[in-house]
């Protein structure tokens, strides 16, 4: 979303944090908000230009510095309420103002943020951030949609259908695949070579990694479990129904082609609370449900 459409920046008229030799602002005015840095003898600043992620966990902001697109180096955090360093921001001390502010974002990077926080901003012609659209809208995952709307208007359905790229028709490894293109892959984590429980939250590499995952089951997908029209669903009992219908019901019932899941001898609700632990991040100050289907072993480290 653009930074004027953040509530957190619109409900703060000023976010601080010292961290030494550096002191942080982020201080709203009347038509912006300002980010700056200060150490003891200067100061810069920019205005934030667009808030990436709605704030459930948390937002990093992106700023134009001397024309290129910059990352600041601090995020909010819904859990503190307050700023702390974006994921994957180095805590060693810069050695200037300006990249304590933030960090360049290089071709790459500029295409894949702006890729999945917003749509039409990446076309074949590259990076065209003039004709985007905030957020993710249909054409993120549906790709351009005129002609369907054209023919769905004068109701010629089928036609209609068939002119819009619809995901579902993907098999289970490239429908996980393509939610992985933002959520991350198993080869996006291998690249950046995250380890550790920092890569809990790329939920398709983690699923690609479960015992279950095999060769790919196809009821076993991302869409599965989310409806990605509909707001993310927190309660838990919410997916036992998805669990059960993998999973048979009694330890006395045979598995079969339907159900080739064993029972689980503990419970028959409330699944993903054991079988999908929530796993903090400490950097980022919020726990990420685990989509690595297991048995949780006590004691047990973290599965890469």
């Amino acid at each position: 979303m653009s930074a004027s459409a953040s509530a957190i920046l619109r409900d703060s008229d000023m976010i601080t944090l010292k961290l030494e030799p550096f002191a942080y602002a982020i201080a709203r005015n009347e038509t912006s908000s300002v980010y700056s840095v200060s150490d003891s003898s200067n100061a810069i600043s920019e205005t934030l230009l667009w808030a990436f992620g709605v704030g459930n966990k948390g937002q990093t902001y992106i700023y134009k510095r001397n024309g290129s697109y910059y990352e600041s180096r601090l995020s909010f955090y819904k859990s503190i309420q307050g700023l702390d360093l974006t994921p994957g921001h180095a805590p060693q001390t810069p050695d200037n103002l300006e990249d304590a502010l933030g960090r360049l974002m290089d071709p790459n990077a500029l295409r894949h943020c702006f890729r999945c926080h917003t749509t039409a901003s990446v076309t074949s012609a590259g990076f065209d951030p003039a004709h985007l659209f905030p957020g993710v809208t249909c054409e993120a995952c549906h790709g351009p949609g005129a002609k369907h709307v054209e023919l769905m208007d004068v109701e010629q359905l089928e036609q209609g259908s068939k002119a819009i790229f619809n995901p579902k028709g993907l098999s289970p490894v490239a429908l996980v695949d393509f939610c992985g293109a933002c959520h991350r892959t198993l080869n996006d984590v291998y690249e950046m070579g995250s380890v550790g429980v920092s890569n809990v939250r790329f939920q398709p590499y983690r699923l690609e990694n479960s015992r279950c995952w095999g060769d790919g089951d196809a009821r076993l997908t991302c869409i599965a479990c989310h409806d990605p029209h509909q707001p993310l669903v927190h309660e838990a009992t919410a997916y036992d129904e998805k669990c059960l219908g993998c999973h048979v019901l009694a330890p006395a019932k045979k598995i079969t082609a339907e159900h080739p899941g064993k029972a689980c001898p503990v419970a028959k609700n409330n699944c993903v609370t054991c079988h999908m632990p929530r796993v903090t991040i400490p950097y980022m100050h919020a726990p990420f449900t685990d989509h690595r289907i297991r048995i949780v072993r006590p004691g047990a480290p973290y599965p890469n």
